[in-house]
């Protein structure tokens, strides 16, 4: 009898929904993918994201879905470039940051270990952001993850460090898209398989 698979939810931005990348090419999409070829039958996954979300528009975005579902085996979060790039502060996002980290558990049934974080890319390694300061960009992207990274720990939330994997992109044009800042498929693979071993442990 084949089992049924697992439900996954994933919420976000444009590091979600995969901006100027192939759907199939979504790190969450990948991350299923992976977990089937080893033997975990996780869904495709539902989405919440949209290119340009900061902490709150998710919030508010989600409310707004009509997804009210409390059963979801797999919730992942990735949030807050978009805090950062606006000048908007840490304290201010551990705020709304915790809601989320409330609503995504509420996702997932309660169990705030069945919920994943990644942290947030360095955009300031891209292209895009060849005319700004990448120093001072690395150093509030470093707060905010330091931030989501206590919030997850005193939730029992699992956070899965990817923002190295970017800085390395640095030089590669084969890492990003046509625009210069989002990620090819190629980067969110590896997002996606270092979250892999991480998800696998959580539902096994």
């Amino acid at each position: 009898m084949t089992t049924a698979a697992i439900s996954y939810l994933a919420l976000g931005d444009s590091y979600t929904i995969g901006e100027g990348a192939l759907a199939a090419d979504r790190w969450p999409v990948q991350l299923a993918g992976l977990a089937c070829a080893q033997g975990l039958n996780l869904a495709s996954p539902d989405i919440i994201a949209r290119t340009g979300w900061n902490t709150a528009e998710l919030q508010e975005a989600i409310a707004a879905s009509g997804n009210h579902r409390r059963d979801y085996g797999l919730v992942s979060l990735l949030i807050g470039v978009n805090n950062q790039y606006r000048g908007q502060g840490v304290e201010l996002y551990r705020q709304e940051f915790r809601q989320l980290l409330a609503t995504a558990e509420a996702y997932a049934g309660g169990a705030s270990g069945h919920v994943v974080v990644l942290s947030i890319p360095d955009w300031g390694q891209t292209p895009f952001a060849h005319d700004r300061d990448p120093a001072q960009i690395a150093h509030e992207i470093d707060q905010f993850n330091a931030v989501a990274q206590a919030e997850c720990q005193a939730a029992g939330v699992t956070f899965v460090p990817i923002t190295d994997l970017t800085r390395a992109a640095a030089g590669d044009a084969s890492q990003f898209t046509s625009d210069g800042l989002h990620y090819t498929g190629s980067q969110m693979r590896q997002w996606a398989s270092r979250a892999l071993p991480v998800v696998k442990g959580m539902l096994k």
